[in-house]
């Protein structure tokens, strides 16, 4: 088991992404926190659920990631549930399809607040707890292949992925005497909620697959397999780095 005992913090894990990482973490004997959002009893269910099918031990913890208050009281139980924290993976995510002449304000601020801001303050406060018990550890960003492919339609939701590979570059040097590495993982397509409307259209998802070289969306598990790597021992050496979990997508775009 590659993660036996370390205790680990994932944000937005009822579903999608952050839910593969949480169940790939737990069969590798982490201990386990599945960050849900406030207000959905859906997703409070879906994270209770896992939690109780993990053989490790396991939490469900509410917190809203743009909220500093919410983000405080959230890793400050699982230091107390859990008893330390060892892996923090930054994976809650949303996005507002818009045109740029027509975002709000409201959305501008909505999507940063939880993609950005979200990131900035689940990390610092993950990295505070890191720097008090004096081992080191893993902060894991989860970010997108659109830090680097614009998404017409799409504008906050790549500028904040973009700033979200800067931070953790940037962390990358600041934590580092701490022995703290930081990472980051780009998705590209992959097979989750957020992009049931493709997957559901059999035309939609050929012309998407067209380019994409391995000719197929990825799972979650793509995403955890790579995660669960980066908060391993064996990456004590790798820190500064973004994994492209793509299927070539980014490679097929720079092409052109």
């Amino acid at each position: 088991m590659r993660l036996k005992d370390k205790v680990a913090l994932i944000t937005g894990a009822s579903s999608g992404i952050g839910a593969g990482v949480a169940a790939r973490f737990a069969a590798e004997g982490a201990y386990v926190a599945l960050n849900f959002r406030p207000g959905s009893a859906p997703d409070r269910e879906a994270a209770e659920r896992a939690v109780a099918g993990f053989t490790t031990r396991a939490v469900a913890v509410e917190g809203d990631v743009s909220d500093r208050a919410q983000v405080e009281a959230m890793v400050d139980r699982v230091v107390r549930e859990l008893g330390r924290l060892d892996v923090c993976v930054c994976n809650a995510g949303i996005e507002v399809r818009r045109d740029f002449l027509d975002t709000t304000d409201e959305e501008w601020h909505r999507v940063l607040g939880v993609n950005l801001f979200g990131a900035f303050a689940v990390s610092q406060a993950a990295a505070r707890v890191m720097v008090r018990q004096g081992g080191g550890g893993r902060l894991l960003f989860m970010s997108s292949v659109h830090e680097d492919i614009p998404f017409p339609g799409y504008t906050s939701y790549c500028a904040s992925k973009g700033a979200v590979r800067m931070l953790m570059r940037n962390l990358a040097m600041e934590l580092a005497p701490h022995r703290i590495t930081v990472n980051n993982i780009a998705p590209g397509a992959i097979a989750t909620p957020i992009n049931r409307a493709v997957l559901e259209d059999p035309v939609a998802y050929a012309n998407a697959v067209s380019e994409i070289p391995l000719g197929r969306f990825g799972t979650p598990e793509d995403v955890a397999a790579v995660a669960t790597f980066l908060a391993s021992d064996e990456a004590g050496y790798v820190t500064g780095s973004t994994y492209y979990v793509d299927g070539g997508l980014t490679q097929q775009v720079t092409l052109y």
